[in-house]
């Protein structure tokens, strides 16, 4: 692409057989059918149906409609049994878990969209020599196209002739300063540097030109970074992994424990039917059907919290995923900063306090501003100058010299009176060699060499804070005289700056406190990232590590690997697939990385990294639709505020699945107690349903909405290996908790079958006032000591007590819910034909309510034993 760079204007033309008349309508004709289009091209991609039905087919889904199967197939062979109700009942399971998993994981890829949005839909052009207006998909390689202020570039072009034009390469480079356009021909291998290549989605910010096209659709630089974030691949979040290796955890213990446990009922004499209902009355048991909508309803939960704290999640693994973070890449530019250049210092003479006219007039008047209804728009820089000196208004002009790469300068002619006034500003030593006077308040006087020595002191002073220096230069020329830029009387030097935001500062220092690194990528200059990277507190020691685009690409990657081990790290000069080059070095090294980004470069970045992050404002569509996470304010300190969030999740996740997984084992001790003691079923299939999708499931949706603790951040984050469900919570739920339950449910279903009556091996009907009683005791106690344990549950270790009772309402909501529900499957007569129960009698509740308490005694001593041996490893010997 890059070596018609290299070529003059007519040698482009000829290598494209072309001419400045345009291509023949035959030959254009004939091109299209060759090249094809010029729009971005989709990749291809999975079928959403296909989507959609993997969710119904993947491991845990399968384990559920195997129970669901037996279940059909017991109720063919025994009717009645009330196999027929469960299996619908777990057909809704498998149904409202695969809509809410594919609600989760199905993205819709408008990243596409966005780019072609960004593409103009017409375009002028030359075809036999005649200007037409066509649209821009018409648009073949050797076509001639002519480009005016305002206008995006339609494709990827050399410029033929041009008037001053200059183009905004930020959806490209994410660079704000607009670059003005050469006809020459350059030595320059990188098309995004070549300054006569206009490349396409890019925008003419002034002036106008002619130029060749030379690539259309995905061959353009635009079209190859479309091209990376169509095939970008987008790594499975850490909480999909854990979801993903629990289930089938899960799913493998309840299916083996099925089969172990039918062999054994087969074994000791049971009948057949009598032991295939136990074995899937084991699977249902074992499988946490609430565990994956309670996952999706708590994960959306936060994002409604992320939200109200400016940042709005687009994928919800996201939310846990940037709670796992351990590097954020940060752009610097609206991110960092507040996206506005800014006078910060001026420099006229020694002892001049007040801003003098000459220096207002060239800031104020040297621009390529446009105007509309007396308000400026354009480059930001001259955005800046002019609002320094007072807002002027628009004023005729007689004449430029725009501004050029080699000169760094520009200069704007006025006609004043019986004068012009040329008018200069650019970089200071471009300017300051062109001067040979200087501006006093007495009036011009001579530039000598002391003078220069000083102004080049200053100009390394603001420099070295981070300033960008102008200097500003003028010069009157009498009527008729040929103005140009020598003899200048320097007028003054002026510093600006994008200051960072308010508090970023504070936002850096929280995540220095929390372990997490933040390396700044951005496309500025090294020296301007260094100077604002110090002032907000990125980089704190003498000796940063400084790594440049060009380094990068250069780079193998065990070296970029290697540079990224310093403590404090900038990239600078960055590209597109150099910035995914640092993400994906990063991850290698087994980082959790997250990345913001706001232009079409960053695109390819945001989908590679474990969490891309774009910004709300000043966002392209591209970025936005690439993104997992979208900062409504633009504002770093609200991507700290969501990785607060997001480590508050994992650890509610923690919670809720401790609170789900405890139920498993009263819910599997009575098929136990059935088979090896040869006593009536305690507790039935629908009934251990009404438990793992009615009364728990709510209380579970609370634990998962549990704020963060104070001291989240002060905690590095969590080794990217650590497991969600681990040795300590398994003990913890299926030991420990697990154990008290199935204690609590069996004594009081044994209690109210003695006083009925019952006596060992009666035989009991499945309608008998007897057994639906003590079934109903059963359950009951299993909710009753799920109440307790909602609250022991909040923490695996801090006293119920010391947490704050009102910081969560939904804590509350769900224990009345859940108390209302049992009420409702105990005594409304409907409840207790689906569920099979009956009313109990209410002297047993404050015995079930000591059950509960008894729960919540131990393990509130078990804390305190935890707690004690953790304060005896960390006091000193």
């Amino acid at each position: 692409m890059a070596h018609i760079a290299y070529l003059p204007p007519d040698q482009a033309l000829t290598s494209l057989r072309s001419s400045l008349q345009g291509l023949s309508s035959a030959e254009a004709a004939r091109r299209r059918v060759e090249f094809g289009p010029n729009r971005v091209e989709a990749a291809r991609r999975v079928s959403p149906w296909l989507s959609f039905l993997r969710e119904f087919t993947h491991f845990f889904a399968l384990i559920l409609w195997l129970a669901a199967g037996l279940a059909l197939m017991a109720d063919y062979y025994q009717p009645g049994s009330g196999m027929r109700p469960l299996a619908f009942a777990i057909l809704g399971v498998i149904a409202v878990n695969g809509v809410f998993s594919f609600w989760q994981s199905w993205r819709a890829e408008r990243a596409l969209a966005a780019l072609r949005e960004l593409l103009p839909q017409r375009v002028r052009r030359l075809r036999d020599g005649v200007e037409q207006t066509v649209e821009a998909a018409e648009l073949v390689p050797g076509d001639i196209v002519m480009l005016g202020e305002g206008d995006k570039v339609p494709a990827d072009c050399r410029i033929l002739a041009t008037d001053g034009i200059r183009i905004n390469l930020a959806t490209l480079t994410g660079e704000a300063q607009a670059r003005s356009g050469l006809v020459e021909a350059v030595a320059e291998p990188d098309p995004l540097a070549a300054r006569n290549l206009l490349l396409a989605g890019t925008l003419v910010v002034s002036g106008n030109a002619t130029a060749l096209v030379f690539a259309t659709g995905m061959r353009t630089e635009f079209g190859r970074i479309a091209h990376l974030t169509q095939t970008a691949g987008e790594p499975e979040s850490p909480l999909q992994r854990e979801i993903r290796r629990v289930s089938r955890i899960v799913a493998v213990l309840a299916a083996a424990l099925g089969v172990v446990f039918f062999v054994i009922g087969r074994a000791i004499g049971l009948p057949f039917w009598d032991t295939f209902m136990f074995a899937i009355g084991v699977i249902v048991a074992n499988v946490p059907e609430g565990l994956l909508p309670t996952v999706t309803l708590s994960l959306a939960m936060a994002t409604q919290r992320m939200a109200r704290r400016n940042a709005l999640v687009r994928h919800l693994p996201a939310v846990e995923a940037l709670g796992s973070t351990t590097v954020i890449c940060s752009d610097k530019t609206g991110t960092l900063t507040e996206n506005r250049m800014s006078v910060r210092r001026w420099h006229v003479a020694p002892g001049v306090d007040a801003v003098p006219e000459a220096l207002r007039a060239v800031a104020g008047l040297c621009h390529d501003l446009r105007f509309t209804a007396g308000d400026a728009s354009g480059d930001p820089m001259e955005l800046a100058l002019w609002q320094f000196a007072g807002k002027p208004p628009a004023s005729l002009r007689c004449g430029e010299l725009p501004f050029d790469a080699d000169r760094r300068r520009m200069s704007v002619m006025h006609a004043v009176d019986d004068a012009v006034h040329l008018r200069c500003k650019g970089a200071p030593e471009s300017v300051i060699a062109c001067c040979s006077t200087r501006w006093t308040p007495q009036g011009e006087a001579p530039l000598n060499h002391a003078e220069r020595v000083e102004l080049t002191r200053v100009q390394e002073a603001m420099a070295a804070d981070g300033l960008r220096v102008i200097a500003c230069a003028e010069r009157r020329f009498a009527p008729g005289t040929a103005a140009h830029e020598g003899g200048l009387c320097l007028v003054g030097l002026i510093g600006l700056e994008d200051p960072p935001r308010a508090d970023v500062a504070e936002a850096v220092s929280r995540c220095h406190i929390a372990g997490i690194r933040v390396i700044m990528v951005t496309g500025d200059h090294p020296s301007t990232a260094l100077a604002i990277g110090r002032e907000i507190g990125l980089v704190r020691g003498a000796t940063p590590v400084v790594l440049r685009g060009e380094s990068i690409r250069r780079m193998t990657p065990a070296q970029l690997q290697l540079a990224l081990d310093a403590p404090e790290v900038i990239c600078a000069r960055v590209s597109a697939e150099q910035k995914m080059l640092v993400v994906q070095a990063l991850q290698r090294k087994g980082e959790i990385v997250a990345v913001t980004g706001d232009g079409v470069n960053d695109a390819p970045a945001l989908k590679t990294a474990d969490i891309g992050i774009a910004m709300g404002r000043s966002g392209t569509d591209v970025a936005k639709e690439a993104a997992d996470l979208v900062l409504l304010d633009d504002h770093f300190g609200s991507i700290v505020n969501a990785v607060e969030e997001g480590r508050a999740v994992f650890a509610n996740i923690r919670k809720f699945l401790t609170y789900i997984l405890t139920s498993n084992i009263p819910e599997v001790v009575p098929y136990l107690a059935f088979v090896l003691l040869r006593i009536p079923l305690p507790l039935t299939v629908i009934q251990i349903l009404a438990v793992d999708l009615g009364t728990d499931l709510l209380p579970a949706l609370a634990l998962g909405a549990e704020p963060p603790r104070d001291d989240v951040m002060h905690q590095a984050p969590r080794r990217r290996g650590e497991r969600l469900l681990n040795w300590p919570l398994l003990l913890r739920a299926y030991l420990w908790l697990g154990l008290i339950q199935a204690a609590l449910a069996m004594t009081a279903f044994f209690v109210v079958l003695r006083h009925d009556g019952w006596r060992w091996g009666e035989v009991l009907g499945p309608q008998d006032p007897t057994y639906l009683a003590a079934t109903t005791a059963c359950l009951a106690a299993i909710v009753c000591a799920q109440v307790a344990n909602l609250f022991v549950c909040r923490d695996p270790l801090e006293a119920s007590w010391r947490l704050p009772l009102w910081s969560n309402r939904l804590l509350w909501a769900g224990l009345g819910c859940e108390l209302l529900l049992l009420a409702l499957i105990v005594y409304a007569p409907a409840l207790q034909s689906l569920f099979g129960t009956a009313a109990l009698p209410l002297g047993l509740w404050p015995w079930l309510a000591l059950g509960a308490a008894l729960l919540f005694a131990l393990e509130e001593g078990r804390k305190a034993w935890m707690r004690h041996r953790q304060r005896g490893r960390s006091s000193p010997r």
